[in-house]
């Protein structure tokens, strides 16, 4: 196996996937793209890497573009962590050329520092000296000659020293403008070293994330394609149902008017159509528009079930769905199953998943409105859920329900 590990970006990359091939039993999954975006040997590194980059990103996209695998999502991971390699080798690079070039800066400011302090003594020294013989003055020059040969000989030294001390000045002059810029050159520097420092350790980070979604599908999917494609055709039918529901498709009966708190269902225990599980599916829905449940619940004590999403915020003023909240499946928006394993076909997860902590099945109102009961098709059954138009211009859905 170590002979065909495949030379992604790093060792650490290659050990990792050993330990894919240890767990999947087969290497069938990780085609080496890697491998397929060379260089030529002598190519500049920073260059090799660009161009690296360029062609993994190609060959992303190409993959994406493809059928819904379990093959090509993985694929696509090992190919995101290969780029992500080459990133972070990328910036550490900028950084370590950034440093040298402070290096170099501070080196030319010294030096034209100690030059500007030879100068200035010098130029002090001069101008003493001028003022010391008082032969600076042409008029005193000719009162102190004994004859016009003197003059003219004194004289022309006189203008040769203004000439060379204006020389001096003007070189020094040149210096201090040469200094000024070395040393906001140098400022310029340091500063985009620290925003590239800045930028490595968010690349990092973005690497240890997609190293545990990496780990996290092998673990869940098992290397079974037909499992795979069973809960993603569960998901994607799920996902059109609740867009079915809310743009008002499914089959609804009025039941009247409820309050706060009141119970209008119960969660089926068990699986239920397009669900593996037992789960309340809570949606808020504003003039056609999904939002967070999670910004109008209000904050308790959760248990999180939903790695490696982890937690998030609640930021309301409504009592939960469900009595002894809650324990959290799945949260909302790009979660994992949404952005890893494309779960709803690259679209985000429209709602929360949840249970009571306590196992308790009831289902509650969270705010006063008009209930309705309804189902609609899901997998070729028929998924039952309640809605209730509050009277704040909301709807809330409440999927997978006994009514």
């Amino acid at each position: 196996m170590l002979k065909r590990c495949y030379r992604l970006a790093s060792w650490t990359i290659c050990l990792a996937g050993i330990g894919v091939w240890l767990f999947l039993g087969s290497a069938r999954y990780f085609p080496a793209l890697a491998e397929e975006c060379g260089c030529a040997q002598d190519a500049d590194e920073a260059e090799c890497n660009k161009e690296k980059i360029a062609c993994l990103q190609s060959k992303i996209s190409e993959k994406q573009s493809q059928a819904q695998t379990l093959s090509n999502i993985i694929t696509v991971l090992n190919s995101q962590i290969s780029v992500q390699e080459l990133q972070i080798r990328q910036t550490r690079l900028q950084i370590s050329k950034l440093i040298d070039e402070v290096d170099q800066l501070s080196t030319r400011i010294s030096g034209l520092n100690i030059s500007l302090d030879r100068m200035s003594l010098a130029m002090i020294e001069r101008v003493d000296e001028s003022y010391r013989r008082r032969e600076a003055n042409s008029f005193y020059v000719l009162l102190n000659s004994n004859s016009l040969q003197n003059f003219v000989s004194k004289y022309k030294y006189l203008q040769l020293a203004q000439a060379h001390t204006a020389d001096v000045m003007k070189q020094a002059e040149t210096q201090k403008i040469d200094y000024d810029q070395q040393k906001a050159l140098k400022e310029e520097k340091q500063k985009e070293i620290e925003e590239k420092r800045v930028l490595l350790e968010t690349q990092q980070n973005q690497l240890t994330t997609q190293r545990t979604d990496q780990q996290a599908l092998l673990s869940q999917t098992q290397s079974d394609e037909k499992r795979y494609q069973q809960e993603l055709a569960k998901t994607l039918a799920e996902s059109g149902a609740i867009r079915s529901i809310v743009a008002g498709r499914g089959e609804e009966i009025k039941i009247g008017e409820v309050k706060e708190g009141d119970k209008i269902a119960t969660i089926i225990q068990g699986a239920s159509p397009c669900s593996n599980g037992t789960h309340l599916h809570f949606e808020v829905v504003k003039s056609g528009t999904h939002e967070n449940p999670a910004r109008f619940l209000r904050s308790v004590s959760i248990n999180w079930n939903n790695s490696p999403d982890g937690s998030f915020d609640f930021g309301g003023d409504w009592i939960w769905p469900v009595n002894d909240p809650a324990k959290i499946n799945q949260g909302y928006g790009m979660t994992w199953y949404a952005r890893v394993r494309r779960s709803y076909g690259g679209a985000p997860h429209t709602g929360i998943d949840l249970v009571s902590k306590s196992g308790d099945l009831s289902v509650k109102a969270v705010k006063d409105g008009t209930l309705y009961a309804g189902a609609i098709a899901c997998g070729g059954r028929s998924l039952q859920y309640v809605k209730v138009e509050q009277k704040d211009d909301f709807s809330t859905y409440y999927l997978h329900v006994n009514h």
